[in-house]
């Protein structure tokens, strides 16, 4: 065992050690906390500088033609290889960029930071003068472009309204008719319409107002979100659209009845695309075109409905399609101001489909052209709400294009194509009751065009006498809005 002078030196020894070892290590504490200091400042100095810029790269996208084709290029990949972020944007309705996703990460973990920049940029211009160009000029120019397959705006055969055969519904509303084009037989109407009393009899195969129903919704089976797009929408990837919009209450629950005792014209027909033509129009006769099928569509509803309509031939795409909705509006207001008894303003386009492709079929012996009414959301999907082109009505529109194809479909089911929505305004601000039609496509003949209008102008007019709505609403059990 060690003497007691042994210990003692051991002892003393140990706690100098000790004791040093402890100054040494305050020291180095001191140091890491000098250090750390440093780094706080510098990192945030680094989170204040990327936040900024990434800021300033929200506010500078869209400017050129460049920026804008390597922002298509980043949308791509992104979707592509980071699909996470396309879900959050799909999700939330939020931009699901990485730059946003960073910034938003960045900003909430700098509160001061966030609360300093927020009053800032209240002047700031929501989109520069090319961006906001551009967007019109693709308003103009896109309407008929589609990113949905052709295939993708039919009903197949398994689509809730065809029942299994739509060939089964079309010769069911087909042999209500003689073949001889003679007068429509007799038949129970399930439904009595009163303006279908004075149904007009066929001539020379003419058209008959059908009477009786192909087709029934059962509307519980159709009041998800997804069965409501399933049985009636195609959606092009420009936009979005939830259940907050697409649900009964807000597609039945309102009121698309129009009164015709007024003064003055009820509805108004026009077209932005009047150059528009088919297969075999002939060139320089107008009655050939589009303009000459709004024509009958406007004769129809006023001889057969009892309708006061405005038919404007005005021509906005003559030497270019790509602002004809913008040179439009001008004319189209003053046309409103003038007649502000007009509730109803309907744009009648036809469509363009690949060559080979035919939008025809027969019903009651006579060859007509498919239709498909057509939805301007004012929203695209990756910034949300298109603030410069708003549109109030927007919910009032999806409403009358819903309740015209509830009518197709129950009355000419395989008349018309899917509802289809995109991105921009098409104008439909412009009433509640506004309405954008693609009449069949350039590959359709005119007689194909022109029998379309008849069975178009019935379902129309059944939805502005508020049948249509009513009949599903209490089928529906949805309330009536107010």
């Amino acid at each position: 065992m060690p003497d007691g002078s042994g210990f003692g030196t051991f002892l003393d020894g140990g706690v100098r050690r000790l004791f040093s070892g402890y100054g040494r290590g305050r020291r180095r504490i001191g140091r890491k906390a000098v250090w750390s200091c440093v780094a706080a400042v510098v990192g945030a100095a680094f989170l204040l500088t990327a936040a900024g810029a990434l800021r300033r790269g929200q506010e500078e996208e869209g400017d050129g033609f460049w920026k804008k084709a390597v922002l298509w290029i980043q949308e791509e990949t992104r979707r592509t290889y980071l699909p996470v972020f396309a879900f959050v944007e799909d999700e939330t309705g939020r931009p699901g960029k990485p730059a946003h996703f960073f910034y938003d990460l960045l900003l909430s973990a700098m509160p001061l930071y966030r609360y300093s920049g927020e009053g800032e940029g209240t002047d700031i211009r929501i989109e520069d003068a090319d961006t906001y160009d551009l967007l019109i000029r693709m308003e103009g120019t896109d309407e008929e472009k589609k990113d949905v397959g052709e295939d993708g705006l039919e009903y197949e055969d398994d689509a809730l309204h065809i029942d299994g055969d739509l060939q089964n519904a079309l010769l069911k509303e087909n042999s209500l008719h003689k073949e001889d084009g003679g007068q429509k037989e007799e038949a129970e109407p399930a439904e009595p319409d009163g303006e279908d009393a004075q149904e007009r009899p066929a001539e020379d195969g003419g058209f008959c107002r059908a009477q009786e129903k192909s087709y029934r919704y059962d509307w519980d089976e159709v009041r998800e979100y997804e069965d409501i797009v399933s049985a009636f929408y195609a959606i092009d990837s420009t936009t979005s659209i939830t259940d907050e919009q697409l649900n009964l209450e807000n597609l039945l629950g309102r009121d698309m009845s129009v009164k015709k005792d007024g003064e003055g014209p009820q509805i108004l027909i026009y077209h932005t695309h009047s150059q528009e033509a088919f297969a075999d129009s002939v060139e320089g006769d107008v009655s050939t075109t589009i303009v000459g099928a709004g024509e009958r569509l406007a004769g129809i509803l006023r001889e057969e409905y009892g309708f006061t309509v405005l038919h404007h031939t005005g021509e906005y795409d003559v030497t270019a399609r790509d602002y004809a909705y913008s040179n439009s509006l001008p004319a189209l207001e003053q046309l409103l101001s003038e007649n502000p008894s007009i509730e109803v303003v309907i744009d009648l386009h036809r469509d363009a489909v690949p060559e080979g492709k035919k939008l025809m079929v027969e019903l009651q012996g006579r060859p007509t052209a498919q239709f498909m009414f057509f939805n301007g959301l004012s929203r695209t999907r990756q910034n949300g709400d298109i603030d410069y082109l708003e549109n109030p009505y927007v919910n009032d529109n999806l409403a009358f294009s819903f309740q015209a194809q509830v009518a197709c479909n129950e009355y000419y089911p395989g008349v018309a194509r899917r509802i289809y929505l995109k991105a921009y305004r098409y104008n439909m601000h412009l009433r509640a009751k506004c309405m954008l039609i693609e009449l069949g496509a350039q590959t359709n003949t005119v007689e194909e065009i022109m029998n379309a209008c008849d069975p178009l102008a019935h379902v129309i007019a059944k939805v502005l006498s508020g049948e249509t709505g009513d009949v599903a609403r209490d089928a529906a059990g949805v309330e009536l809005l107010e």
